[in-house]
């Protein structure tokens, strides 16, 4: 211990008190210590504490006094993920073993430089994907031998059915990153078919009755996991990778969720894509939902599946009630996932000072939201008065029609 630290120290418990770590910290700077407690409740925290991280979740701190019983964890940030580091970019994925109760859908984070190529591979899981930076080349065939090539951008969408093979290349200048969701919450992403990992596990002999060709051809394939996401040259015009005399596939894998005409309020807008705009995703649903600071995502919930949402901007908390008196409080930034469980009541708010944006998805093949407001406008008001006690004000007031984002 040298000679400050110490002093401050003998200061600190002559006053009265150990001066931890983190109250140190804390004083250097004009913020406030947060500190887990609200009047008559709580109490102080001396340490040790993680200063950071509590000022990230103000509202697992401080609970809102409306919070009450055993909630699972709803909450998990890909930067407390694993980062796979490869020639050609990185990786890092949020699984049920991460968020535990996520057991439907798992979400990959994926970064490919220029030329970076996601190797050719396929899994048994669905593939779903918004493009989060930069461009990328995508490339699969269907079962029917049909082709599919096309370059995507921000806010476009690709998928993949199961089984359905294909890559991902990124574009100049700057490669891409890009979010990956897929229908299943066990999904691994080290545990994907890759092409050079079934060539190698394969006798020559073997693959040059497949092929027609000797197999001496086949001598220099690159050891399992050499590839993976590698490094390679940047591909030319999207129109030189096209297979000349090939089928194109009868649904587009991509779609441009940006050109969507979106629900507008005072407040936000809501993009919705399923079946009804992108047919070829029949397991996935998503809404991309962008929020003014002070607006909220309404008070809702689905009636068909699980919520896992991805935060692309901003900074939000969401309340979650589950029945029988449970409630919890989550806070979130970019680069974190959400999830909310089939049928539980929920609001999305916007607590920061910038727009928030984030993505609602579902593992189906419909989008469905249930409006707490317009349920009670479309129900007899003096039956919502009988539960409520709501004057004929409030009763005038709520919507038949539904707003998704509502202003502060």
């Amino acid at each position: 211990m040298d000679d400050v630290t110490r002093r401050t120290l003998l200061a600190a418990t002559a006053a009265g008190g150990l001066l931890t770590a983190a109250t140190a910290a804390g004083a250097q700077t004009s913020e406030p210590i947060p500190q887990p407690q609200r009047p008559g409740h709580g109490g102080t925290d001396p340490g040790p504490r993680n200063l950071a991280r509590d000022r990230q979740n103000p509202d697992l701190l401080v609970p809102p006094a409306t919070d009450h019983g055993t909630l699972p964890n709803l909450r998990f940030s890909f930067s407390d993920s694993h980062v796979r580091q490869e020639s050609g970019g990185w990786t890092r994925q949020i699984t049920v073993r991460e968020l535990g109760i996520s057991k439907n859908i798992a979400g990959v984070n994926m970064r490919l430089n220029a030329g970076g190529v996601r190797e050719l591979h396929w899994h048994k899981a669905a593939e779903w994907a918004y493009m989060l930076y930069g461009s990328a080349r995508i490339t699969a065939i269907d079962p029917q031998g049909r082709n599919f090539v096309d370059d995507v951008g921000v806010g476009d969408l690709w998928y993949f059915p199961s089984g359905v093979p294909h890559s991902i290349q990124g574009l100049n200048p700057d490669g891409c990153e890009f979010l990956l969701v897929f229908d299943d919450g066990d999904f691994d992403e080290d545990n994907t078919f890759l092409l050079s990992d079934w060539f190698k596990h394969t006798p020559n002999e073997v693959l040059s009755k497949n092929f027609g060709m000797p197999g001496s051809t086949f001598d220099h394939i690159p050891d399992p996991g050499e590839l993976y996401i590698f490094a390679a040259p940047v591909p030319g015009s999207l129109d030189a990778d096209k297979i000349a005399g090939a089928t194109p596939v009868a649904q587009s894998f991509s779609h441009r969720m940006l050109a969507q005409q979106p629900i507008k309020t005072k407040s936000g807008t809501v993009r919705i894509t399923d079946t009804s705009v992108f047919p070829a995703s029949k397991t996935i649903a998503a809404a991309l939902v962008e929020v003014e600071p002070g607006g909220m995502r309404e008070m809702h919930w689905h009636p068909n599946t699980d919520e896992w949402q991805y935060y692309i901007d901003g900074q939000a908390r969401m309340g979650v009630f589950a029945a029988s008196g449970q409630a919890r409080t989550f806070d979130f930034q970019a680069g974190d996932v959400g999830y909310v469980p089939f049928a539980m009541g929920h609001y999305i708010e916007n607590t920061g000072t910038t727009t928030l944006r984030f993505l609602e998805i579902f593992k189906s093949s419909y989008y469905a939201d249930v409006s707490l407001n317009q349920w009670l406008a479309l129900t007899p008001p003096e039956l919502v008065k009988a539960h409520l006690k709501l004057d004929a004000q409030a009763l005038a007031g709520l919507h038949k029609e539904k707003f998704p984002v509502v202003p502060g």
